[in-house]
Order: C-alpha cells, then sequence, then structure tokens
C-alpha cells in the first residue's frame, strides 16, 4: 500500500474553520508573518499553518476570514476527497500571489495539513500509527545568514553554548577566503545553501564563480544546496561535485526530481512546497523506491507548521541534516536550555502534531 492510500480513506467530520494570525521577526532579516488554519469538526480541531511569504498575502488571507469570506468546507469528507477539493479551490479569492504559485502550492498544504490533523483525530489516532512508522530522535540543523558582510559570529555564538550544533549556511559573495577557513575550522556546518532558484525574495543570490570555489574547496564534506549549474563559471567550479550537490527550491513534486541535470543523491523534501498530501506521500514513496536521500526544510514556521516537518522527518529521514531547528535557534539572541540534535520523538497521542504540550 502507498503512503498516500494509507491516509486517503480516513473518515473526516468538518464543521468549519477559522484563522488565526502569527508574526516574529527572524534571522534573514524580515518579518515574517503566518496565519494558523483551525479546521473544526466533531467536537474537535485541526491545525495547519500557511508559510506564504508574502506580508500582504497573509493580512489579505487574515482579513477574508475576518470578513467571513472564507468558502464553506462543512461536510462529511474522506481525508482523499478533501484534499481533491481543496486542490481545486480558488484559496487567493481571485487575487495573484505575490510570489506565483508555489503560494498557492503553500497554502494548498496548510490546508491538507489541517484536514490531516483533524482526520486522525477524530479517529483518535496519530499519524505514525496509521502508516506503521515509528518516529525516531531527528537529526536537525540550524539554518543561518551571516549578515552583510557575512561574519562568523552568528555560528560562534550558537556554538558557544551548544557545541555539537550542525549548520546549513546561505552563502554570499562577501564570504573570504579567511570567513571560510573560520567556519571549516568549527566542523560544524554540513551544507552550504547557494540560493540560486530563488527569485523576487530577500534571499536571492547572484551565482558567483568564485565564491562556488571558494566553497568547493573550502567545505570539501558539505552538501552544496541549490547551485546554478548552468553558466559556464559556476558549473565548471561544480563538475567535479555532483554527488555533493543537493536541490531544495525547485522541487515541487516527483516530476521535478526527474528533470534534474543530473540524477541526486539527495534532495529537501519540504512538505509545504510538495503542496499537498498527494504530492508528498507519492515523492517519499518514490525516493524510498530510488534509493535517493532525503531531508526535510523548515519555512520559518511561527505555529505548529515547525512540529509537523519535524513529525514527518522523524518518520521518513530522521538521520539526515533536516533544516529543522527548533525556531528557538532563529532568534536573534539565543537563549540557553535549547534541546540539542538529536530531538527525542514528540508526537501527540492522536493527530498530526509534535511537541504540542
Amino acid at each position: 500500500m502507498s503512503t498516500y492510500d494509507a491516509l486517503s480513506g480516513l473518515e473526516l467530520t468538518v464543521d468549519g474553520w477559522s484563522l488565526q494570525g502569527l508574526r516574529a521577526d527572524v534571522t534573514s532579516g524580515f518579518e515574517r508573518l503566518s496565519t494558523v488554519v483551525h479546521l473544526s469538526g466533531a467536537d474537535t480541531e485541526g491545525v495547519g499553518e500557511d508559510v506564504v511569504y508574502s506580508a500582504d498575502d497573509q493580512r489579505a488571507f487574515q482579513a477574508a476570514g475576518e470578513a467571513g469570506r472564507l468558502p464553506d468546507l462543512s461536510g462529511t469528507w474522506t481525508l482523499g476527497d478533501f484534499c481533491d477539493h481543496v486542490d481545486a479551490l480558488d484559496l487567493f479569492f481571485g487575487a495573484e500571489p505575490e510570489h506565483g504559485d508555489v503560494s498557492r502550492l503553500y497554502r494548498r498544504w496548510t490546508m491538507q495539513s489541517a484536514a490531516l490533523d483533524l482526520a486522525l483525530r477524530q479517529a483518535r489516532r496519530p499519524l505514525h500509527a496509521v502508516l506503521g512508522r515509528e518516529p525516531a530522535p531527528l537529526t536537525f540543523v540550524v539554518s543561518l545568514r551571516l549578515g552583510e558582510p557575512a561574519t562568523a559570529a552568528p555560528v560562534q555564538s550558537r556554538l558557544r553554548f551548544y557545541p555539537t550544533l550542525r549548520f546549513k549556511l546561505d552563502a554570499t559573495s562577501s564570504w573570504t577566503d579567511e570567513l571560510i577557513e573560520v567556519l571549516a575550522k568549527t566542523g560544524a556546518v554540513d551544507s552550504v545553501d547557494f540560493k540560486a532558484h530563488y527569485h523576487g525574495t530577500v534571499v536571492d543570490t547572484t551565482p558567483d564563480g568564485a565564491l562556488y570555489r571558494r566553497v568547493v574547496a573550502g567545505f570539501p564534506d558539505a552538501w552544496l544546496e541549490d547551485p546554478d549549474v548552468e553558466s559556464e563559471e559556476t558549473a565548471a567550479a561544480l563538475a567535479n561535485v555532483h554527488d555533493r550537490i543537493t536541490w531544495d527550491a525547485p522541487i515541487h513534486g516527483i516530476a521535478d526530481i526527474e528533470a534534474l541535470p543530473f540524477p541526486p543523491r539527495m534532495v529537501n523534501l519540504k512538505p509545504s512546497r510538495l503542496g499537498g498530501l498527494r504530492n508528498l506521500c507519492a515523492a517519499y514513496d518514490y525516493c524510498e523506491v530510488h534509493g535517493i536521500g532525503a531531508y526535510g526544510g523548515g519555512q520559518f514556521e511561527l505555529g505548529p507548521g515547525r512540529g509537523q516537518a519535524q513529525y514527518l522527518a522523524s518518520l521518513f529521514h530522521p538521520d539526515t541534516p533536516n533544516d529543522l531547528a527548533p525556531v528557538q535557534y532563529n532568534e536573534a539572541e539565543v537563549q540557553q536550555g535549547l534541546p540539542a540534535s538529536p530531538l527525542a520523538p514528540a508526537p501527540d497521542e492522536v493527530g498530526f502534531r509534535w511537541g504540542a504540550a
């Protein structure tokens, strides 16, 4: 039985839904807004988190909830039928998302993750029991940008409190040889993210062949995420390290994995970017069958979305460099007493939540 088939037949009763706005300032230097969807039915509630990056799109979504303009989802469904119904909805209410179709995928996952949580709670079962998988301790890395001009301070300040911490770092052209040497000496850099496939965001990075050469040489054991492999200079810098290249932003489903310029050893399967339960489950099954490693990634979640992504990672790829550190690691001033990697399994007794207590 496929992973999706194990879930799609769950019964689901929906009476209504509402929205809750969240806000924080995060380390990449922007105001983060997200929206928690509360899907209710049969005297219980399921939750999902909308991680659309546009603040205007988040405010418009929340305004639609306040104005009573949310579509009626009430009824008795199977989880699969509900997900199919959500796939056909315009959850931006006639507006064009600021960042295009990927935002539609994010919001679709919001609704379907809330429905999965609600269906499991109504069934009085946790996700792992339905899938027949045991949650495992979750390895995580902390994802950081290092400022402009870049310094090692964000890494060093965290290592001071947490000496075994591991990192995924966003490379920029201000990374000097001296900085790379300092970072490499920590032995804590698991992956370097070139972010060559982001467009129109605050983290866009112009491909830089000299930077690529410095990173490839300076971190000989690190994964190299989302590089530009088309430009002549950057492609040459990566020619001998294709086995270290991983992919994140281009991955929205199996077709994207198959369309990569060379077969990957590892991909980042972000539940929100896959855009729906059917797509996500299919990608998990595909990678398992084809021997492709996977890790999970966060989206600066402020609410239950981070725990849900951690839960999935603990079931499908617990031992890889999951970019799913507890959100407190991304605060400007990191506090002491945070949990270390690996995270102990923390699923709720029922539903699709992790560490909810």
